[in-house]
């Protein structure tokens, strides 16, 4: 079974959740603390070398649960953490994923689901509640809003990318608009890396002219 620890400064949450996983048979239960402080201690004396998941509350008495990830996770890289807090918020979810959590779960999670996660995490994956991972998909959407290449282009560009659809050579095309050959060559190459393409045939399908 997977040894475990869990940081929680609830006196009935914490022995919820020990009773929990102890009786799921996936994970060893090896010890539970009310605070960081007293965990970096546990993994201070060596105590904790087998250790391959945490779950941790955010807010502790003391250093934060984000704390303690940030602390415990570059000299334990092999350690998973999970999170397992009330806080929805997206600035705290960053920053403890930015510290080293893998896995953020609300405490409303169901106890099947929570032991589910738990098992995720320890294949692999990062698991979150769907509020978690609706926040983050709306944050980074907001941060990064999509862009369409072709809604970047300017109009000259859009005026070459016309004539190239019609089967104009590039001298052909420099005659009609009154540039140089070079200068439009400058162009398809300037629309080619907006569009993210390599050739003209999926240019011209990538902007529906083909």
């Amino acid at each position: 079974m997977t040894p475990i620890v869990i940081i929680e400064d609830d006196e009935k949450i914490r022995n919820y959740l020990g009773a929990l996983i102890a009786g799921s048979g996936e994970f060893n239960l090896k010890a539970s603390f009310i605070s960081a402080e007293e965990a970096i201690e546990y993994f201070d004396a060596h105590l904790g070398n087998d250790i391959e998941l945490i779950l941790t509350d955010i807010q502790l008495p003391g250093q934060s649960g984000i704390e303690l990830i940030a602390q415990l996770k570059p000299r334990r890289p092999d350690i998973q953490f999970m999170v397992l807090t009330v806080y929805d918020d997206a600035e705290r979810v960053f920053k403890a994923l930015q510290a080293g959590a893998t896995g953020y779960v609300l405490k409303n999670t169901p106890s099947g689901k929570l032991i589910e996660s738990l098992i995720d995490l320890r294949k692999g994956g990062s698991p979150m509640s769907s509020q978690i991972a609706r926040k983050l998909v709306m944050t980074f959407q907001q941060q990064s809003p999509y862009k369409d290449g072709k809604d970047s282009l300017s109009d000259r560009e859009n005026e070459v990318l016309s004539w190239l659809s019609k089967g104009y050579s590039y001298q052909e095309i420099a005659d009609r608009l009154f540039i140089s050959i070079d200068t439009v060559r400058t162009h398809i190459r300037n629309l080619y890396e907006k569009l993210h393409v390599r050739n003209k045939k999926e240019a011209l399908r990538k902007t529906g002219f083909r």
